[in-house]
Order: C-alpha cells, then sequence, then structure tokens
C-alpha cells in the first residue's frame, strides 16, 4: 500500500510540474504574439520603457546634484578646519592623509571620503601640480574625478599656470 500511494505522490508532483511548466510557456507564447501583433501592446510596452529611463535618468541626475553638494560640504568642511602651517606639521598632515586616503581608495568605501583626503595633501604640498600628475598615475579614475570638482569647487586653490609652485615658495615640504 505504501508503494501505490507514493507512486501517486510522485506522479501528482510530477503533474502538478508539467502543469505550472505547461502554464508559464503558454503564457511566454501569449505574451510574445501579443507584443508582435497588437499595436497598443507594443505602444504601452514602449511607453513603460521610456517611463522607466526617464525615471532612471531623473535619478541619476538627483544622485549627482547629491554627490556635487557632498563635495562642496566636504570642501568646506575642510577649510572650516583649516591645514598646518609649519613644515614639520606640514609633512606629517601630508603623509597621514595620503596613507588614509590610499586606504579608503583599497577598501572603496568612500570615493568622497578618499578624494577629500588626496585634497587636503594636495593643499599643503608645495607643487600640487607636481602631486597632480602623481595623483593622475596611481589615484583610481572615479576618486580623480571627485578630486578635479573639489579642486574646482575651491576657489583658494592655486590653479594655472604657476600652480606648480603651490601658494609660497615657504611652504613646507620637499619635493
Amino acid at each position: 500500500m505504501s508503494t501505490i500511494s507514493s507512486i501517486r505522490a510522485s506522479t501528482i508532483a510530477l503533474a502538478s510540474v508539467g502543469a505550472i511548466t505547461t502554464g508559464i510557456i503558454a503564457y511566454a507564447v501569449y505574451f510574445d504574439h501579443k507584443r508582435r501583433t497588437d499595436p497598443e501592446f507594443r505602444k504601452a510596452l514602449k511607453r513603460e520603457s521610456r517611463k522607466e529611463a526617464r525615471a532612471a535618468k531623473e535619478e541619476a541626475e538627483a544622485h549627482g546634484a547629491q554627490q556635487k553638494e557632498a563635495i562642496k560640504n566636504a570642501v568646506d568642511e575642510a577649510r572650516e578646519e583649516g591645514f598646518p602651517t609649519n613644515t614639520e606639521d606640514k609633512e606629517t598632515y601630508f603623509m597621514n592623509e595620503v596613507g588614509r586616503g590610499e586606504a579608503l581608495c583599497q577598501d572603496g568605501s568612500d570615493q568622497i571620503e578618499a578624494a577629500l583626503c588626496f585634497y587636503k595633501a594636495l593643499k599643503v604640498y608645495p607643487a600640487p601640480g607636481d602631486l597632480m600628475s602623481i595623483y593622475d598615475k596611481t589615484v583610481p579614475k572615479p576618486v580623480l574625478d571627485i578630486l578635479a570638482e573639489m579642486i574646482a569647487s575651491d576657489p583658494s586653490f592655486p590653479v594655472g599656470p604657476g600652480a606648480s609652485r603651490g601658494p609660497s615658495s615657504e611652504s613646507g615640504i620637499d619635493g
């Protein structure tokens, strides 16, 4: 009797799986036929696709705006904290910030914070143009892009032909 019930159970399970599979295949065939032949259905699918694309684009723009605001706030906070003024403090500060930035780049957790570390190191380095050349070769591109935005948002940052000499000749670290 147990053999008969186990055969019936397996037959029922097999029949159920077969019915579900047949239903899924039938729906796929129906959907494909409807997609190919019904112009209203195709239009509705296109509208839905455009709506999703528009929503994704708006979300990306909002994320970009939030990131720019976070970058601006990070730069403002760094400027408010200030930077060291004597040579030894600048050297220590530079090494600490570069080390923190490299560690954050390695774990990839917070790109804005990593870029901020490199930005702070750049602010105390006597030849920012030379350091940027090094960053170009060593820092990951997403972090480098954020760093470029930080530099652009800081009006006090020396950018241009004389930038490689730094803000003054006595800024501290020997290059």
